[in-house]
Parts: C-alpha cells; structure tokens; sequence
C-alpha cells in the first residue's frame, strides 16, 4: 500500500522524537551510572574503614545492600548497551491495535524505549509484539499476565531505517512475507549471521515463543531458519524466563567455524552470548584416560577419504543396538564382580569378604560401580577414624585390590569387545582414540564412575541434530539432567554416513515432553536452486520464499584452472561472499593449492573466524553456512554416490544465489 507524503512525514517526526529520546537517556544512564560507580565505590571505602567496629550481622546486611547497588548498576549497563545498538534504529515495525473501541499504535523494537511509562518501542519479546508475527490484519489477540487480550489489527507496517533516517515503509494487509521480506532475502550475506527479528514469520515464531513444552523438537528443511529461529528463541527465553541468564544455556554447534559464525546474534538482539560447545568438546572435557581424541570433522572426514577398513564394524559402534550391548556387559560386570580378599589396614582394622560384599552388593548398591568402592572406602575410614577423610584414597586402593575384576577403565572397555555382548570385536588403541569409541567410552566410563552432572545449565539448545546419535542424546541428557532441551535438525543433511533418522521424531522417544515441530518453507535459496537440491532426494515438498530472478545453474566437466577463475571473476562481480565446496578436505588443499597464488582465498579446516569472500570449504565443514555464491567440486573419479547422496544435497543447499557444478551431472 502506498504512503501519502502526509503519513510519510508524520511517521518520520516520530522516528525524530523516539531518536531524540534514546539519545537523552544515553546520556542521562551514562550520568547516573558515573554517580553510581562514585557512591558504591565510597560505600565500600566506608565499609573497609568500619568493619573493626561492627558486629557480623551489620556486616553482613552492608554487604548484601553493596551487592543490591551493583546488581542495580549492572542492570543499567546492560540496558545503556542496548540503547547504544539501537539508537540509530529504535524499531522496525509497528501494529495498530483496537481494542474495546480504542486504538494505539504499537512500535516494535530489539528493545523497549519508554518516558514516564509511555512506550515510545516495545520489546518484539513483550506478549503483544507477538501479534506482529503471528496475525494478519484483522481480529487478533496475544496472552497477558492477566490473561487472553482480544482485538483487531487494523494497521501492519514496517519501516526502513538507516542512520536514524526513515527510508521506506511498507504496509502489509498480510503476514511479513512479501515486500521487506524479499529486500532482506536479496541482500548479500556476510561473514557472520543476522539476526532475522524484523522478517520472523508465522512458523517460526511459534517455535520462538513457545513455552508451553519442556522440550521442542525441530526438523526444518535447508534454509528455513532453524539456526536463526534457536538463537531467537533464547533471546526469547532469556527475556521471558525469572533469572535466566547467558550462563545458563549452551549450545551444542557442529563445529568451531560455526560457532564464530553465529556469534553475532544475540549480541545484536541485545543479550549475552551463551556458552557454546561441541560434542567433541564435551568428550574432551570428560575423559582423561586417553592422550589424543579424534573429532567429529576428522571422524567423517575418514570415510570419504576411503580409510575405514571396516565400515560394519563403525557403522555398528554408532548404532543404536550397541547401548543395550554395553548395559548387559556393565549389569554381567556388576553381576559377577565381588570381594575375594579380607580387608586389612593399619594394623588394627579388619573387615571380612562377606561384609566387604554386603556393601558392594546391597548397601551402597545405588552407587555407580566405582563411587561404591569411595563409599566403602569413607565409610570404613568415618567408623575408625572419627570422620577423618584422609585415609580414604590408601583405603580405596586396597579395596579395589582385592576385587576379582581389575576396575581399570580401559581394560573394561576392551574387554567389552571380547565379551560375548559385542557383536564384532576390535582392539583399542592405548593411546589414541577414534570419535566413535570415544562416544562408547564415555557412556561406559559414566555407567560405572557416574555422569558428571551440571546443574547450572537449564536450557540446551543442539543444533544439526541429525548427526547426533541417540547414545550421543543419552550422554548429553544425563549431563544436563535437569535443563530443558530444543533441538533442530533436518534429517536429508544428514552427514554421518553411519546413522540415519528417518525423521527426528523418533527423538521423542528420548525426551519425554517433547513436541515435534515442523519447519517447510527455505527462505536460502532460488527456486532453481530448490529444484535442483529437491531432485537429489526426491522431494517436492519445499517451498521456496524468494521471487527474484534466478541465474541457471552452471555444470562443468573436468574444469580448468582457466574454468576455475572465469567462474570466480564473474561471481565476484555479483556476489560478495563465495564457497568453494568439496567432497572431501584432500580436494579442498589441492583446490586451494591451485589458487592462493591467484585470489586472497581461504581455507576452511572446522576451527575459527572465517572471511567468507573467497574460501574454500569441505563439504562436511560447511554445515549451517550459507553463501552467495557456490562452486560444488569433486574430483573427475570421486563423484558424489546415492550413498553420498545427503552430502551432496548439504552442499549444493548452501548456495543462495548461484550455484555452480564441476563433474556433477544434471538431474
């Protein structure tokens, strides 16, 4: 709908005034934070020079109302940053809403401006922004604290604001899908991800907002914003939730590049980033028996490059079927385990075989295998030495001494896969360990020593989800037993070509108040782009968002170095960021090998910042990223399989624009 120059003026005045407002309390927060800092500082002084003279109780109350003044100042500081990012855009859209005959006009924002309890923006995570997202023009509603507020939108509109000057406004009659949504999906991407709070659609924003379910399952097609969508809904969470703080959630990214890449969200939604890990960070964090442990891009990377002697053998090492394998080995383990040998220490204590087993078998039966053995070893030293602890580790060694199964954990383990429980057998390395028996020693290490439990992370967030497997989501829930968990994936990218989901539901089998929610439009890439990735799967089921034009894709044969720079000459002219994408990391050095002398080019191995105009990029690092311009590549004798099938549908999806194929062929 187009706006009168009357209107057009009138929503620019306010844009002024809004701006003239967050601009005051800029500097008004600055002066009254300076004034805080000086008097909490003065206060302490007072404190340091009058505590000889006061009793623990006034001591006591002073420190705490000390800590009240800082927690002030903090909440102050945290709101004068975010003022900071917003003040040369204060909001992006606004609603009219009519409710009980009346209307107002509500200006939605990353966060709220208010004078004198006058809301100039509000929050896009306050209740009645969720209108914006969710309803067209006409009747409408949002929940309250008070309960359920009904009306009618008779206005929706979005604004472009740059530098505090009003550009361009857009009415819509529908939901923000059409003329502001398709100017963001046109622009060029960047070298870290955008927040999407202006161009949220319907879909998304009920896996955002939702609060109802402990645990969300997400399965989303290629570019339908799952990333995008968790990082909001932590945003969301954070804003929504009494004392949940950055400190509380983690995320579980793919790999360390993606990590960086996501990095800039929250901070532009105004809050903290949260703690972010991968699995493998987590099996590092929790098992110190081996010297060098083998990552997840490296554990993939094994299998393209064809050094798996023994594909079944992996392949049954990342199945389901091998946690029932290793719970029977641990109850037989439990079962059969027993005390052989009389207590004796220190001259004078003495404990026999059947008292021994009555504690290993009964008593403390509740106990992980190995905490038993320290419960046994606390209780004898509490009975003989008047609570005295320092005896303990001498008393437990001798305990485990005179067991009749060497608890070392390493031998237990191998000894797993010469057990009668093991489907194949296998030897592990003493020193080096592979990710996939990484994963098995950490679940039995934590059946028999107990999980190393955080109770201080209450929301998780695992992103790529598909490349987990379910004993993978045993370990990290009983990690985070007491957190709430959303997990998005989409089970076509998958890249462990070892275990596949026929959907992500099955998850629900995992996560018990769970619901499993679906994501079907990709907002990446061309429709021609769509086509083409759809024919690799066989699916006709997503919906593509952009209408702009689209190039055809280009195919190429035993391409040229020649081939190699035209190609990137022209995608330079329309694109600003470019992937080169391999099959396997030994294309991606020979590939990058070939042009460094040529191109300011980089190398993408997993691990840190990435400058996205030019790189080149294993496929199986590529995950989550999304670029311009793609150039698929794979050697004349590698060609991508139907059992590489997933892989390959990964690397054409991460194009948004062009998409280029050397030795691919047409679908």
């Amino acid at each position: 709908m187009k706006i009168s120059r009357e209107e057009f003026e009138k929503e620019r005045n306010y844009l002024n005034e809004t701006v003239s407002l967050v601009r005051k309390k800029i500097s008004s927060l600055g002066q009254e934070l300076y004034d805080d800092d000086t008097k909490v500082l003065e206060f302490k002084k007072f404190i340091w020079d009058s505590h000889a003279e006061m009793d623990p109780n006034e001591m006591r109350s002073m420190m705490i109302e000390s800590d009240m003044q800082v927690q002030i100042m903090q909440g102050k500081g945290n709101y004068l940053q975010k003022l900071f990012r917003v003040q040369n855009k204060p909001y992006f859209g606004s609603i009219r809403f009519k409710e009980d005959g009346e209307e107002s006009d509500i200006y939605i924002g990353i966060t709220h401006v208010e004078d004198k309890l006058n809301y100039y923006v509000h929050d896009w995570r306050s209740p009645i922004c969720s209108m914006f997202y969710d309803f067209e023009t006409g009747p409408a509603y949002y929940e309250a604290p008070m309960g359920k507020v009904s009306g009618e939108i008779t206005r929706k509109r979005q604004y472009i604001i740059e530098n505090a000057e009003l550009k361009n406004i857009f009415d819509n009659d529908l939901n923000i899908s059409d003329s502001l949504l398709q100017e963001v999906l046109a622009e060029e991407s960047t070298d870290k991800m955008k927040n999407i709070v202006n161009t949220i659609q319907e879909e998304q924003n009920k896996v955002i907002r939702n609060t109802e379910d402990k645990n969300l399952i997400v399965e989303g097609i290629a570019g339908s914003g799952k990333t995008s969508v968790a990082l909001h809904r932590i945003a969301f969470l954070l804003y929504r939730i009494p004392n949940l703080n950055s400190n509380n959630v983690v995320v579980f990214t793919p790999n360390k590049v993606f990590a960086e890449y996501i990095s800039n969200v929250l901070p532009e939604l105004g809050e903290d980033n949260t703690y972010s890990m991968t699995f493998y960070d987590l099996l590092c964090q929790n098992i110190n028996e081996y010297k060098d442990i083998e990552n997840f891009t490296d554990f993939i990377s094994r299998y393209y490059k064809k050094q798996v002697s023994n594909y079944e053998l992996v392949k049954y090492k990342q199945s389901d079927e091998i946690i029932k394998d290793i719970d029977d080995y641990v109850k037989d383990l439990l079962d059969k385990i027993t005390f052989v040998k009389k207590f004796e220490f220190d001259d004078f204590i003495e404990i026999e075989i059947d008292e021994l087993n009555q504690m290993l078998k009964y008593k403390y039966d509740n106990f992980p295998l190995f905490e038993r053995i320290k419960e046994i070893a606390k209780r004898i030293a509490n009975n003989n030495y008047k609570g005295n602890l320092k005896y303990v580790p001498s008393i437990e060694k001798i305990l485990k001494e005179n067991l009749n199964i060497k608890l070392d954990l390493k031998k237990l383990f191998n000894d797993f896969f010469t057990s009668k429980y093991a489907k194949y057998k296998d030897k592990i390395d003493d020193k080096y360990l592979y990710y996939e028996d990484a994963c098995l020693f950490l679940y039995l290490k934590s059946l028999l020593v107990g999980f190393n439990t955080n109770h201080i992370i209450k929301e998780v967030v695992i992103d790529e989800a598909q490349d987990y497997n379910k004993l993978q989501y045993l370990i990290i829930k009983r990690t985070f037993k007491t957190a709430n968990y959303t997990i998005l994936g989409d089970t076509n990218q998958t890249i462990n070509p070892y275990y596949k989901y026929s959907s992500l539901e099955e998850l629900k089998d995992v996560f018990d108040s769970s619901k499993y929610i679906t994501l079907t439009k990709t907002y990446r890439s061309t429709d021609k782009i769509i086509d083409y990735t759809n024919k690799i799967l066989g699916l006709n089921h997503v919906t593509t968002i952009r209408n702009q034009k689209a190039s055809d894709i280009i195919f190429r044969t035993k391409p040229t170095k020649d081939d190699f720079m035209k190609d990137i000459n022209n995608l330079k002219a329309v694109s600003k960021s470019i992937a080169i994408i391999t099959k396997n990391d030994q294309e991606a050095e020979m590939v990058y090998d070939l042009l460094k002398d040529n191109y300011d080019i980089m190398l993408i191995d997993g691990y840190g910042h990435i400058k996205r105009d030019l790189v080149v990029v294993p496929s199986y690092v590529a995950k989550g990223l999304e670029f311009d311009s793609v150039i698929s590549y794979n050697d004349y004798d590698n060609p991508y399989l139907d059992s590489d099938k997933y892989l390959y549908y990964v690397t054409c999806t991460r194009a948004q624009h062009n998409l280029i194929i050397y030795n691919g062929k047409k679908i």
